[in-house]
């Protein structure tokens, strides 16, 4: 029998994501009416709506539907704000961002993995994201400073230079720490290099590039 994808993708938002402390009506409105089933890879296309990290290559993930409900939530996103995304991924939580801010700006290192979020973008009818295949951690250098970041992959600590690309008030979500138990975060700018921290709760991501924990050396 062939899925229902609209009622699992009602029933996701229903019996996962609000559950899990995830109230916001524009958020949940978000997850009913993106189509998450396109943005999966296609050979987990069943699994678009299971409560599991879904692989997309280069180590990347698809977040679990619930963690991606209370990012979108701790974002505290407003139709006219400007927001950075590290880690493009399937192009899914962009979708998402796209739909509550103005403007998204994605990064990912993995071209295939642009590519491939430029077509289910554009597929979905999605235009006020812009794409960059770049490294972010070290390299990449934004010309302008954002109103919220997200960052998709784990740190071991939060890059100084990720805190210098917020406005003030802007708020960033990292997951830091060490993995298993990793701590999502958000850090609102509060102005003047000051910065104010909330613990949200635990998970467990792959980490970014170059934010890896420093090797042990067992002697």
């Amino acid at each position: 029998m062939a899925m229902n994808f609209d009622q699992a993708r009602q029933n996701m938002v229903e019996n996962q994501v609000r559950p899990w402390e995830v109230l916001d009506g524009r958020v949940l409105d978000v997850l009913r009416q993106v189509r998450r089933e396109d943005f999966v890879p296609p050979a987990h296309r069943q699994l678009a709506f299971a409560d599991m990290n879904l692989p997309l290559g280069h180590g990347e993930v698809m977040m679990k539907p619930i963690i991606e409900g209370r990012v979108l939530q701790a974002l505290e996103l407003k139709p006219e704000d400007n927001v950075l995304e590290i880690g493009t991924g399937s192009g899914f939580l962009s979708a998402c961002l796209a739909s509550l801010a103005a403007h998204v700006t994605s990064v990912d290192m993995h071209a295939d993995l642009t590519a491939a979020a430029a077509e289910r973008l554009k597929a979905a009818g999605i235009g006020n994201v812009q794409l960059i295949t770049a490294e972010a951690v070290s390299g990449w250098q934004p010309q302008e400073t954002f109103d919220a970041m997200v960052v998709t992959g784990a740190v071991y600590r939060i890059p100084d230079r990720f805190l210098g690309w917020l406005n003030p008030g802007g708020r960033l979500l990292v997951v830091r720490g060490e993995s298993p138990v990793q701590q999502a975060v958000v850090l609102t700018h509060e102005g003047n290099g000051r910065y104010r921290e909330e613990s949200l709760f635990e998970t467990d991501l792959p980490y970014l590039a170059h934010a890896q924990p420093p090797r042990q050396f067992v002697f």
